[in-house]
Parts: structure tokens; sequence; C-alpha cells
């Protein structure tokens, strides 16, 4: 027996996981890649929000996502320069969504 849930029901699950500490917004970008995700494929997935919690991380910047995996912005280069040197790089080892407040990195 499932039940499908919807993007507010996935967003409201994952703002109730204490451990993980989602955004509203990020918790909706989350659960609309999921269910993207899941369309894409053609394959149901089953809701589990601790394999969700161990696969993806949120984080205010794109900068600080890159700094936690080893890369280093440009000491000269503006903030928005470095954002996007940092989105970039991240966009080329996983994946990453982005959303108003901050983004989204797949573990790797």
């Amino acid at each position: 027996m499932k039940i499908t849930l919807t993007t507010y029901q996935i967003a409201g699950y994952l703002m109730q996981d204490t451990n993980a500490k989602w955004s509203r917004s990020g918790a909706f970008a989350l659960a609309d890649y999921l269910q993207e995700l899941e369309n894409d494929t053609g394959e149901e997935q089953d809701f589990d929000a601790v394999a969700i919690r161990s696969d993806f991380s949120e984080f205010p910047t794109a900068v600080e996502a890159a700094g936690e995996y080893g890369w280093t912005p440009e000491p000269d280069e503006y903030d928005d320069a470095n954002e996007a040197a940092a989105l970039s790089w991240l966009n080329d080892r996983t994946s990453v969504i982005t959303f108003d407040g901050g983004v989204i990195i797949a573990q790797f």
C-alpha cells in the first residue's frame, strides 16, 4: 500500500526533521527536485528522511558549500564572482539545487 505525497507534504516532512534543519525555501526546493527526479526516471521513490538528510546538504551560499569540499575563493574577486565560480565548481562535481536563500548539494 502506497501514498503519493504532494510537494507540500514532502517539504513539511523535511522541515519536521530536526536533525537536518532544512529551511522552508530549501525544503520546497528539495521536494521539487525529488519529484522531478522521480518523473524524469519514471521510478517511484520511497520517502526516507534519513536517507535524504544523508544524501543532501543545505548551505546559505555556493561559496560555503564548495569550501566544505576544499574549494577556495579568489581573494581579489567580487563576492558575486566567487559565488558564480563556486557554483560552477559544484555543478562540475555533483547535483546542485539553487533557490532563493541558498543551495542544496548532493553529497560527493
